[in-house]
């Protein structure tokens, strides 16, 4: 059995790591460009392997690559659509050197991201989508990774695609999705119909992510409802009507972040961690409660 699969069968809970995108902004990244935290890949990747250092030792058992925006189509707008694969693939090295450089037993998992901006619904064709994210899944795979993670997800239709890419690299893969703080999709569309349409491709598990941490509670029971798999969630601390503005909540504070957390866990989520604006003191304090 894949070692990964071996861990998600044992009882304890899995953390995750924290943001990855905000925390190298934090640490003077320019993240304003098309590829966002990709650029850290060219100009700083020891950046890069610092920050997934800090999560390890923060406690994560895994860590998601710095690929959420090296799709070919995001690379293309920056005119480095044909690095794509090579960043992919440093993404990768570059966490599994920190994984080799804490001596922890960690995983990675390969991130993968919608193909347009998370805040926004501009559909594509299903064969765009499976070609794109077919691209990235393989690339991910032959370099390596432990498994695969489909990452804020926004729609069916883009997910499914996404799922069965996925399944094709013969990796285990998780599937999570954005949603409002009334807990459908980010599209509007149910939970419970997302679920539907990616259990026939297998996924390890499924989740909820980059939703307000005082809100996931809502999409995370809808999601226990839907399905039997174990659940994932990592929230993003901030909390927004209209994905212009963000405002702080008490999970802005690592403590309060915990104590939300601490809820996920007794709905049933098997994996937590943290999404935008989340730090390695977040995690930390992750790990103390999954200690207690």
């Amino acid at each position: 059995m894949n070692r990964f699969l071996q861990r998600l069968a044992d009882p304890r809970p899995i953390l995750l790591d924290g943001a990855t995108g905000t925390e190298l902004q934090h640490r003077g990244i320019d993240t304003s460009t098309p590829i966002w935290s990709a650029l850290a890949l060219l100009e700083s990747p020891k950046l890069v392997e610092q920050v997934h250092r800090d999560y390890l030792d923060a406690g994560a058992e895994v860590i998601i690559t710095n690929t959420f925006r090296t799709h070919r189509r995001n690379l293309e707008q920056v005119g480095l659509g044909e690095e794509a694969g090579r960043l992919t693939t440093l993404a990768v090295a570059i966490a599994q050197a920190a994984v080799r450089a804490s001596g922890k037993p960690a995983f990675v998992a390969g991130g993968i991201a919608p193909l347009e901006d998370s805040y926004t619904m501009a559909p594509l064709p299903r064969e765009v989508y499976l070609r794109e994210h077919g691209e990235i899944a393989r690339t991910l795979a032959a370099a390596g990774v432990d498994l695969l993670l489909l990452e804020t997800m926004k729609d069916i239709a883009e997910t499914e695609a996404a799922a069965e890419a996925a399944k094709a690299t013969g990796l285990p893969f998780g599937v999570s999705f954005i949603c409002k703080l009334d807990g459908r999709l980010f599209s509007g569309e149910s939970i419970a119909d997302a679920v539907r349409a990616i259990e026939p491709h297998g996924p390890a598990f499924v989740g909820i992510n980059c939703t307000a941490a005082p809100y996931l509670h809502n999409a995370l029971r809808e999601l226990r409802a839907a399905t039997t798999l174990p659940l994932c969630a990592y929230a993003n601390p901030s909390e927004t009507e209209d994905y212009v503005n963000w405002d702080p909540t008490a999970a802005e504070q690592p403590e309060g972040y915990a104590e939300f957390a601490r809820q996920w866990l007794a709905d049933g989520a098997k994996i937590i961690g943290g999404c935008c604006g989340t730090t390695p003191e977040h995690i930390a304090h992750l790990k103390e409660i999954i200690h207690r």
